[in-house]
């Protein structure tokens, strides 16, 4: 199998990774779990810097799928949802959720440019934004069939159904973003164990 199909897939685990760490830690900022004392800038750089190192990461993501010969993708296919050959419906969830972290990091690179209200509610698309690359990292990504892809999903989807019913959330954003990502990584995850890629027990 060609280098670049490795690189994209490890780019493309890694942006996830690195995503989840920037919503769960936006989280801690916006919710005062962190305290109520005025918050560190460092606290606040490392939350920008996780957003840029996701940008990173889904960048490489793009070029090395562009290059890798494994499966032929060309621009069109990477930015225009349903465009691709190669599992049209999978693409494109991922096609959507880069131009939401496209969104989210443009506005936030222009914030003092920007009226307030227009940043927040821009800045609120980091949850489905989360919740779709969640979804495209399970429909077309060749290592989310593996133990280890199940259980860091699955690790990240409980605490965030926890969170949906925690005082300290925001009622609307967070428990809206974390109905649809329970239900759809759930929903996804009976689809690959219809497909014998998971074993569901029977209680």
């Amino acid at each position: 199998m060609p280098i670049w199909w490795y690189v994209a897939r490890a780019s493309g685990l890694v942006a996830w990774a690195l995503l989840t760490l920037s919503v769960v830690w936006g989280v801690l900022l916006s919710t005062k779990l962190l305290g109520r004392k005025p918050t560190p800038a460092w606290i606040l750089d490392l939350h920008r810097f996780l957003g840029g190192a996701t940008v990173v990461f889904i960048g490489l993501h793009l070029v090395a799928i562009l290059v890798d010969s494994y499966v032929h993708f060309d621009l069109v296919a990477i930015l225009v949802p349903f465009a691709s050959q190669w599992n049209p419906l999978a693409v494109a969830w991922g096609i959507a959720a880069f131009y939401l972290l496209a969104a989210v990091e443009i506005t936030s690179l222009l914030r003092r440019s920007l009226p307030n209200r227009l940043w927040r509610r821009v800045h609120y698309a980091s949850f489905p934004l989360f919740a779709l690359a969640t979804i495209h990292g399970v429909a077309a990504g060749t290592d989310s069939r593996t133990t280890f892809a199940v259980m860091v999903l699955a690790s990240v989807v409980r605490p965030r159904k926890r969170m949906r019913d925690s005082a300290y959330a925001p009622r609307v954003p967070i428990a809206t973003a974390s109905a649809v990502l329970t239900t759809d990584t759930c929903t996804l995850f009976q689809n690959h164990s219809a497909n014998g890629c998971c074993v569901r027990r029977s209680r």
